[in-house]
Parts: C-alpha cells; sequence; structure tokens
C-alpha cells in the first residue's frame, strides 16, 4: 500500500484507551471513540534515524497509525484528540471493511502551551482498495516528505505554483473557500430578492467575487 521501507517499521498495537484514560475527555468523546474504533497499531516511524534523510526543521518524524474502524464514519474529534497526545505529525490509515483511506493534518507550531501543535485541518482520500491507495515517499527532507503526503493526500485542493509553500496553499485554500461561502450566501439572497435593482447589485457582486475566485 505504502511500500514504506523495512527500517521504518514498528508494528506495535497501542491500547485504545491509552488516548483517553488520562485526558479531560467528555463521556460522548469516550464513547465515540470506543464504539469507532475497533483497533489501532503504530506501523511506522519515518524519521531521520530511520531513513536516509535529513531532519526537518518544522517536522521531526511522521508516526504512521493505522486505525481499524467499525464503520466508515470517524468523528474528526478522534483524530484531533490522538494528534494532540503525540508531539509528532501522524498520517493515519484508516480501514474499514478491506477499504482504506489515508488522512493527514495540516500541524502548526501551539502557541498555546497547552499541546505541541494545533490542527488546522483535516485532509483525506476517497475510501480506496489496498491496491488503489498509493503514496509516495518524496524529498530530501522529513520536511519534505510530509508536505509531499500532505499534498498527495489534498489532492486538488491545494493549489500553488512550485515555489508556492504548504502553508501558503492553505491559505489560498481557506481564502477560496470563505469566497465560496459568501457566493453561495449572494446567491441565496438573490433568488428570494424581489427588487430588481438590488437583484442587479447582489449579482454584480457575485461576478465579482467568481472574478477573485479565478483570479
Amino acid at each position: 500500500m505504502l511500500g514504506l521501507p523495512k527500517s521504518t517499521e514498528f508494528n506495535k498495537r497501542i491500547p485504545k484507551q491509552k488516548f483517553y484514560e488520562n485526558l479531560s475527555v467528555t463521556p460522548a468523546m469516550k464513547t465515540a471513540f470506543t464504539e469507532q474504533i475497533k483497533s489501532i497499531y503504530w506501523r511506522n516511524k519515518l524519521a531521520a534515524t530511520t531513513l536516509n534523510l535529513a531532519p526537518g526543521k518544522l517536522v521531526t518524524e511522521i508516526e504512521v497509525f493505522e486505525i481499524r474502524l467499525t464503520s466508515p464514519d470517524l468523528d474528526e474529534d478522534i483524530l484531533r484528540l490522538i494528534d494532540r497526545e503525540i508531539p509528532y505529525h501522524i498520517l493515519f490509515l484508516l480501514e474499514y471493511d478491506r477499504k482504506y483511506q489515508a488522512a493527514m493534518g495540516y500541524k502548526e507550531a501551539s502557541s498555546s502551551g497547552k499541546a505541541a501543535f494545533k490542527v488546522e485541518r483535516y485532509y483525506r482520500t476517497e475510501w480506496l482498495t489496498e491496491e488503489e491507495l498509493s503514496l509516495h515517499l518524496e524529498g530530501l527532507t522529513i520536511d519534505a516528505v510530509y508536505e509531499n503526503f500532505i499534498r498527495q493526500i489534498a489532492g486538488g485542493q491545494l493549489t500553488g505554483s512550485e515555489n508556492t509553500t504548504l502553508k501558503e496553499s492553505v491559505e489560498q485554500q481557506k481564502q477560496r473557500e470563505q469566497i465560496e461561502k459568501q457566493i453561495a450566501a449572494l446567491e441565496a439572497k438573490m433568488k428570494k430578492e424581489k427588487q430588481l435593482n438590488r437583484k442587479m447589485e447582489l449579482k454584480a457582486e457575485i461576478k465579482k467575487l467568481k472574478m477573485n475566485l479565478e483570479g
């Protein structure tokens, strides 16, 4: 599926309760964790010590966790809980009924001091067979490997030129999503508007926003 080097293999099962037994989680979150997850395996550790790569400046290690699910619907807060407790970047391989989905959070250093990282958002592939799910280990540093994993998983969601950083691509995506929400709200408003002049004004606003999207 990933074809990672043998030197990175860890293959250790992690008891589910390790992630919530000593944490201040709500009863609902604990229930979701126990009901939605069958088992968790720490499959690989990608680092300068396990790969012939230079250490990263922002990413020191990438852990590969395989999570076997009871259904294809996983509460994203569960991934956030795990990400919050592991002080490294994590590539999640979600498995349900012999189908796999890769998921990875775009993480930045936390300024609150309560956790090592804060997850801005998650990117996921479609549900695929083991043969269909293919992620390539690309880059000369752990930073580059992480960025390339995110871009492969995100697919067309992240755009930009060759010189665009991952952070810039994520920010651009946020801006696009905000504009798309504005357009949808204005279109809904225009449908309800009865005054022709106001309809024309709204139409002009929508056109301008769509031009910003295309630009």
